[in-house]
């Protein structure tokens, strides 16, 4: 597929880094592991999409999926990226939630990437998304549980007559114990979020419930000046299932990629890929930024 050009004339360039981890250090989790199956085929599988669109691939497999390979990764990219090019991210693994300490409300949760060696919270990751520049567009596929807006929603109880097989959450009882146990670890890294942002932090939930309405309305899109689509896995209230080869939003974006043999637009293919789940797993799509343009576009073009 031929490349757009950017506002220099020189061709795009494309980026992408792929996470995928089948388990995690028992050291950093309580004692638990969180074995899963599929991810790391899902981190191939994006992989092999984003080298045949022609862009330079990072893949973080299990034990490689530590938070300082991520962040190192993320900002490598944001230092060599300008106006026009592409970030592509993905992850799949758990999904987890830390307590939000930086909010006014006492009961809200951070939710997190369960990586290897520790959790990424959500505050985090935007605030890595913050560093690129301006007119960079940034995909983001998160394969995970909570993963509707990376956001703060608390799970209602599943029904497990209506759902088999691996679920991608952290169970709530691992995510108190992790928490615990690493406490001073997380609420640091939220405050220096906070710190880092260079302003009065506010309510990341009452600034996400705006997103779908008007992505300007949010402080959070105001000090993003690249643009942003991320395509989940679930809602924020429902479970991103496991599988034998691929998770099940990853099998069903494969499916709709058809080999590149896909024609449309982002919104599209988020319907398409959600058109393939059942009820209980409804991906969510959302953007950040200027990203009108972004969602016409076709889907990992660089």
């Amino acid at each position: 597929m031929a490349k757009t050009t950017s506002s220099s004339g020189s061709k795009s360039k494309g980026l992408s880094l792929h996470i995928g981890l089948n388990a995690v250090s028992p050291a950093a989790y309580g004692g638990w592991s969180g074995e899963l199956a599929a991810c790391e085929f899902d981190a191939k599988d994006m992989a092999a999409i984003a080298k045949s669109q022609g862009m330079k691939s990072t893949v973080l497999l299990t034990t490689q999926g530590t938070r300082a390979k991520m962040l190192a990764a993320m900002r490598k990219a944001a230092k060599q990226l300008k106006k026009g090019d592409l970030f592509f991210l993905t992850y799949s693994g758990h999904g987890g939630q830390v307590p939000d300490v930086t909010g006014e409300e006492i009961d809200k949760q951070d939710e997190t990437w369960c990586l290897y060696d520790g959790q990424l919270i959500d505050d985090e990751l935007y605030f890595e998304l913050s560093r690129f520049a301006a007119g960079v567009r940034i995909l983001v596929l998160s394969d995970s549980c909570h993963s509707g807006t990376v956001t703060r929603a608390v799970p209602p109880p599943l029904d497990r007559t209506e759902v088999t097989g691996r679920s991608k959450m952290m169970p709530p009882a691992v995510a108190i114990r992790t928490y615990r146990e690493h406490q001073a670890f997380y609420n640091k890294l939220q405050h220096d979020v906070a710190k880092a942002a260079g302003k009065a932090a506010v309510d990341p939930d009452s600034a996400l419930a705006q997103l779908a309405v008007s992505p300007r309305l949010t402080a959070i899109a105001k000090g993003l000046n690249a643009a942003v689509i991320l395509i989940s896995g679930c809602q924020d209230n429902q479970t991103s299932m496991d599988g034998d080869h691929n998770g099940a939003f990853t099998e069903q974006v494969l499916k709709a990629w058809n080999h590149g043999n896909y024609r449309g637009n982002y919104a599209k293919f988020h319907a398409a890929v959600k058109a393939g789940l059942p009820a209980s797993q409804s991906p969510n799509l959302f953007t950040l930024g200027a990203a009108a343009r972004f969602l016409r576009q076709q889907p990992f073009s660089v």
